[in-house]
């Protein structure tokens, strides 16, 4: 059965049913206020019998029937009641609408009115089944001389309830069909707000949209448009470290971080670097207004991390091959000049050149034996050093106590990487700050359960209210050309992307639970200053070497 149908039927068997209750109640209700205003009548009219004098002052007379039952068959036509009876203490009938039954006994029990009661039931007596009233007559001193009773037939009750029963039923009948002509209306009206699909059809789109949307590598959060999530797909959750139960039902200010808040608020379509947690995502965003008005947005993000150290790998094997390069022409030139020195014979002259030109070439940084025990810190630094060579500056680490071979370990696996990171983002950023012709010197030290990484250039240097500030995301103390306040589209787009590197090594150094610092150099430019712990493990190993 088609969706239509079952809403149509579901919806006119309610209508029809909450009729038919509502009917039954009434018509109840209906039934019992007239059995209680016949049944008002009745009392009021046996009572008023019962306390005439002339009915009470006849029970003395030798024929109380002659006078009895002229005022009851009155009163009788009057009030519109079946029957009014009057009988004497011994149930015999004084009055009768059939004048045959007066002076036989009454064929009901009397013995609640002539016990000074009133009683009202149904009962079957000579006339048939009656609603019927009772109450007893009472001479000047209170006794009980007789009783008066009034009746109605059960048939004429039931002939007063219909007869009051076609108006009500019009009414349901009336109701019953507006209803389901409401029915077919709201079913049509659900109809077009699901676009017409089926049951069946909205399943599959609703399993097909998990299924893409929890498969997707992106991540996905999308709020309404009070700003609170709605729908958070795997991706996010694993992009953010975060549970469900902290972001679905959530205002997105409370719980993601400002700069993806601000993406999420501007719009971004061609995406914007951000930096959640120790990773680097690329967000993009449909915004949360349209015209003036609050809509409902989506924030995707995307891993730029693996992108971002693929970029960087890519960097050092250029810069590697470039070094291999320059190291190859040297090495030609220098053999070239051995040949012609052994073609002249000078013999002893070519040996005097290989002993002055030395072993080694352009892959070298200076006091590099300190970090020999972190091979990849050490390829990391050769690779930055050739760059440096070709940009006109030099890397140089500075005497100091080799770093201890325990930081080899399984342990200082952490460690490795999170040095690997800090120092590459430092050196990046010194190549950058700085210009040709300067120097960049770095120094390793490990005091107590600390090792503290220096990095010092003779570049322009940051001014101290720009100390804390340059740790921030998005705040950078380089310039790019036409970065005013007047900034185009891209040269804005470039400037959101600087400012992510020394962010990220705050943040690699407070969650390890060390301390990154920045001040003025003793070569003129800047000093940055990291701490880093060696941690239990690492500082156990040590103790054991």
């Amino acid at each position: 059965m088609s969706l239509r149908n079952q809403l149509l039927l579901l919806q006119a068997l309610i209508v029809c049913v909450v009729v038919l209750a509502t009917g039954i109640v009434a018509a109840s209700l209906s039934e019992r206020q007239v059995r209680d205003a016949y049944l008002d009548r009745m009392i009021g009219v046996a009572q008023s019998v019962a306390g005439l004098p002339a009915i009470r002052d006849a029970f003395d007379d030798p024929d109380p029937a002659a006078v009895i039952q002229p005022i009851a068959e009155v009163i009788r036509e009057a009030s519109n009641v079946t029957y009014v009876v009057v009988t004497d203490v011994r149930g015999i009938r004084y009055s009768h609408p059939d004048a045959d039954r007066i002076g036989e006994r009454v064929s009901t029990d009397p013995s609640v009115p002539l016990s000074g009661e009133t009683y009202v039931g149904t009962q079957t007596g000579t006339l048939g089944e009656s609603w019927r009233a009772k109450v007893p007559v009472r001479v000047d001193d209170g006794t009980v001389v007789g009783t008066v009773s009034v009746g109605i037939l059960e048939s004429s009750l039931r002939a007063d309830f219909v007869g009051g029963l076609s108006g009500l039923v019009i009414a349901l009948v009336a109701s019953a069909v507006v209803g389901i002509f409401g029915a077919g209306w709201v079913t049509a009206i659900i109809r077009r707000r699901i676009y017409r699909l089926e049951p069946k059809e909205i399943a599959s789109l609703v399993g097909s949209r998990e299924t893409m949307l929890h498969g997707l590598s992106e991540g996905v959060i999308s709020v309404d448009e009070n700003g609170v999530i709605v729908l958070v797909n795997d991706a996010a959750l694993e992009l953010l470290a975060l549970e469900t139960d902290t972001l679905t039902g959530h205002a997105a200010a409370e719980v993601l971080e400002a700069p993806l808040v601000a993406v999420l608020e501007r719009g971004e379509a061609g995406g914007q670097l951000v930096l959640a947690g120790e990773r680097i995502l690329v967000a993009r965003s449909t915004g949360t207004e349209f015209d003036g008005h609050a809509v409902g947005a989506t924030l995707l993000v995307r891993d730029h991390t693996e992108l971002h150290q693929l970029l960087r790998e890519m960097d050092g094997a250029q810069s590697l091959t470039n070094g291999l390069r320059a190291q190859a022409h040297e090495f030609a030139n220098k053999l070239h000049v051995i040949s012609g020195l052994l073609e002249l014979g000078l013999v002893d002259e070519a040996r005097d050149f290989v002993e002055r030109t030395g072993t080694g070439g352009a892959l070298r940084v200076a006091g590099e034996e300190v970090i020999r025990e972190i091979p990849e810190l050490a390829a990391l630094l050769l690779v930055k050093a050739s760059h440096a060579r070709e940009l006109g500056m030099r890397v140089a680490i500075t005497p100091s106590e080799p770093l201890p071979a325990v930081l080899r370990s399984d342990a200082a696996a952490s460690l490795r990487g999170d040095l690997v990171t800090v120092v590459g983002n430092l050196i990046d950023n010194a190549l950058e700050a700085c210009a040709a012709g300067n120097h960049i010197e770095l120094s390793f030290a490990v005091d107590g359960g600390l090792v503290r990484l220096t990095v010092d250039d003779d570049g322009s240097g940051i001014e101290p209210d720009q100390y804390e500030r340059v740790f921030e995301e998005g705040v950078s103390s380089k310039t790019v050309p036409g970065g005013g306040a007047d900034a185009g589209p891209e040269t804005a787009a470039t400037l959101r992307r600087r400012g992510i590197g020394l962010a990220l090594v705050r943040r690699i150094v407070e969650r390890s639970g060390g301390r990154a610092t920045v001040g003025r150099s003793d070569l003129g430019g800047a000093r940055f200053t990291v701490e880093l712990p060696l941690g239990a493990a690492v500082l156990a190993g040590r103790v054991t070497r």
